[in-house]
């Protein structure tokens, strides 16, 4: 403070003047910053959490279907018989006789083909004998369709019948080709018939699983062997139980899952059918076949699992996209060198990459929700994540973007807001000093006044046309000026006292208007029924009309749309050219929501029949329709609107681009949820490229409205 009372007032009022407008701008850029940093904060949340979820619901009802197709086909009578016959088979081949050099054959192959390759994953080195057939039936069909098979390892499905004579080949020959047809149409990766002992009697694959015996043979403690002996206890029809990822020998050290189900022959337990499961449908949908960024996680977000015991069990995008960078990125956490061989041996992380992660901790505790935090990469990343919800399996699913990547708008963001505040800063020096120098001109004058007085120039008149302070003290200085005039001789004999006039100014306070920073207000809505329209030949019409007459037939449309959109119980969120976007179920919830979409769509083609009917135009409409989840609030800043987006929306509006005229199409959730009411056709249609499923509303629902 003493260091300010010796500069001049100017100096004075110019810092004063700068320390407001300075505190002003920060605190209006850090509000400013902060209000931005949550609001993009929130949208990639948001993103990462409506990818999980729909990953999330892809993945259950995947295994969904598996369990529901496992249980058809135990109890197909067919299977059933297919099962009974193999064991029987399987049986009568215990009596028969193994040459030597059959026997020598197995064990050339598990030797030199099957070992080796198993040796390069495991961490000992594996012993043959524990390996081999031991059982004459075992040994003679290894033999037949393993170690004599003429196609190479990894083709050994494709023999059909060993050319032995044996009632088992017979057998074989029939059913093989159906099962096969079975595992490559679903997509297994392999399926077993196992008879009431534990024997293997039937795979399609032909791994060394084949004709071995859960119970007693080289696989007993495999996952499949646990899985078989859990069905076999419950024995219990329309059951159906999964096995989760572990290394399984047979497909040499590769994570496998099972699923498997009880057979039955009326009531009598005949033995289990079960089926291996493909990581890579599971991958397929975890990286949505590779198109993470179509997916909406840019170039470095991913979905992936992980299961209780915090291996993953999808693979991760860092290793599909970059090996190189992704295991040099294990090795610099200290990864296991073993662990690392056999990521980069299998190509893949399942039950390899660990996730010690927060977000991992808690999605597996039962908890969904989106944190910032370290990724099993030790990158910050935004992280959604919750339990995934499948019987039998205990794992969680989780979406991520690397934080860089989701705050790159905001550094921007955070660049242009500092720019814009030392700009600032200059433009109100600037005008500090330029208003300083008016404030005290007339400081200035008194000053000058005064000091010509001073010099003896009792003449001297202040001229300030003010109605202030200032022009107050003007007036009183010319008094005291006249009075000294009019008292010349009682001045000169006082000239010796020094008179000195003490000038106390107090400037007035400026006062500064604060931009408040205010937050976007938004939320989410769940099952909500969209409706997206377009008109065409609408661009036609506007080249032969004047501008005046296309806006008034736009208004009546529109106006025509509305009162049938409120009819409907449908809010209309916007107009765009002439585009229609409405909703039902964002303000009021109602039961019917899909139904009325669909009754306003098809009153809004009769209300342009009506129209063409009535002008004699040729203008026609696409409509799409859609339901599901939504987000909606305000935006804007100036100028404010209420507005929704989402998934939900673009995909009505793709709909409605790729709409043939005159014709409505539904999404696949419109149509599970209104085929009981009316009649649809299923549609392909193409977008930029893209193969998408829609169905569109025949013409006899709507013919006669």
């Amino acid at each position: 403070m003493r260091s300010l009372r010796h500069l001049s007032i100017k100096s004075q009022l110019i810092v004063m003047l700068l320390s407001v407008s300075g505190l002003s701008i920060l605190v209006t850029t850090y509000l400013g910053y902060r209000s931005g940093q949550a609001n993009l904060t929130d949208r990639a949340f948001s993103q990462l959490t409506s990818v999980r979820a729909s990953k999330a619901y892809q993945i259950e009802a995947y295994f969904k279907n598996i369990r529901n197709h496992t249980q058809t086909l135990s109890e197909d009578p067919a299977m059933v018989s297919a099962l009974q016959e193999f064991a029987l088979a399987y049986q009568q081949l215990q009596g028969a006789t193994v040459p030597e050099a059959f026997d020598r054959r197995i064990q050339s192959y598990y030797r030199d083909e099957f070992l080796p390759k198993l040796a390069k994953t495991e961490s000992g080195s594996p012993v043959l004998a524990a390996y081999l057939p031991k059982v004459t039936a075992s040994r003679y069909l290894q033999y037949h369709y393993i170690a004599a098979n003429p196609h190479p390892l990894g083709k050994k499905h494709l023999l059909d019948a060993a050319n032995d004579s044996s009632n088992y080949s017979r057998l074989h020959a029939r059913y093989h080709p159906i099962f096969r047809n079975i595992i490559e149409k679903f997509g297994y990766y392999d399926m077993f018939l196992i008879d009431t002992q534990g024997n293997v009697v039937y795979t399609v694959f032909k791994e060394t699983d084949f004709t071995t015996n859960f119970n007693n043979g080289a696989y007993q403690d495999s996952n499949l062997a646990s899985l078989n002996a859990t069905v076999r206890s419950s024995k219990e029809r329309n059951y159906a139980k999964l096995a989760d990822f572990v290394a399984y020998a047979p497909s040499y050290g590769a994570p496998a899952a099972f699923i498997a189900a009880p057979m039955f022959d009326r009531s009598e337990f005949v033995g289990v059918l079960a089926f291996q499961l493909p990581v890579d449908e599971i991958n397929n949908v975890m990286t949505g076949n590779r198109h993470w960024e179509s997916d909406g996680l840019g170039k470095t977000g991913e979905t992936y699992l992980v299961g209780r015991d915090r291996l993953m069990r999808s693979v991760s995008r860092f290793l599909v996209q970059d090996p190189q960078t992704y295991l040099n990125t294990l090795r610099s956490l200290g990864m296991h060198a073993a662990t690392i061989n056999r990521i980069e041996q299998y190509g893949t992380s399942i039950l390899q990459q660990p996730v010690h992660t927060d977000g991992a901790t808690a999605a597996l505790n039962g908890q969904q929700g989106t944190q910032i935090i370290n990724d099993y990469r030790n990158i910050p990343v935004l992280s959604s994540y919750a339990p995934i919800r499948i019987d039998g399996l205990d794992w969680a699913i989780l979406a991520e973007i690397d934080l860089a990547e989701a705050y790159a708008p905001i550094y921007d963001f955070e660049r242009q807001i500092l720019i814009s505040a030392t700009l600032l800063m200059l433009l109100v020096t600037l005008l500090a000093m330029g208003l300083a120098n008016l404030f005290v001109k007339p400081i200035q004058q008194l000053i000058d006044s005064a000091r010509k007085v001073a010099a003896g120039e009792l003449d001297t008149i202040v001229a300030l046309d003010t109605r202030n302070e200032f022009g107050e003290l003007a007036q009183s200085f010319n008094l005291m000026v006249d009075s000294l005039q009019t008292q010349t001789n009682l001045v000169e004999e006082k000239n010796r006292e020094n008179e000195q006039f003490l000038l106390s100014v107090f400037p007035a306070a400026i006062a500064k208007r604060l931009k408040r920073g205010e937050k976007d207000i938004a939320e989410d809505v769940s099952n909500v029924s969209v409706l997206f329209a377009h008109l065409t030949g609408f661009s036609q019409l506007s080249a032969a009309l004047t501008a005046y007459e296309i806006v008034t037939i736009l208004n009546e449309l529109v106006t025509a749309f509305d009162d049938a959109a409120e009819r409907h119980g449908m809010e209309k969120i916007k107009t765009i050219g002439d585009s229609y976007l409405a909703v039902c179920g964002v303000s009021t919830p109602y039961l019917d929501q899909d139904k009325r979409a669909v009754d306003l769509a098809m009153e809004m083609r009769a209300i342009i029949r009506r129209f063409n009917h009535e002008r004699n135009f040729h203008l026609n409409i696409c409509i799409g329709l859609n339901s599901g989840d939504v987000v909606a609030g305000i935006v804007g800043r100036n100028k404010f609107i209420y507005d929704v987006w989402g998934d939900t929306i673009d995909l009505a509006n793709t709909l409605c681009t790729t709409c043939p005229p005159g014709a409505i199409l539904g999404s696949t959730t419109i149509y599970q949820r209104l085929h009981d009411l009316y009649a649809w056709e299923a549609l392909e249609v193409s977008n930029n490229g893209t193969k998408l499923r829609a169905w569109q509303l025949k013409p006899s629902e709507f013919a006669d409205r």
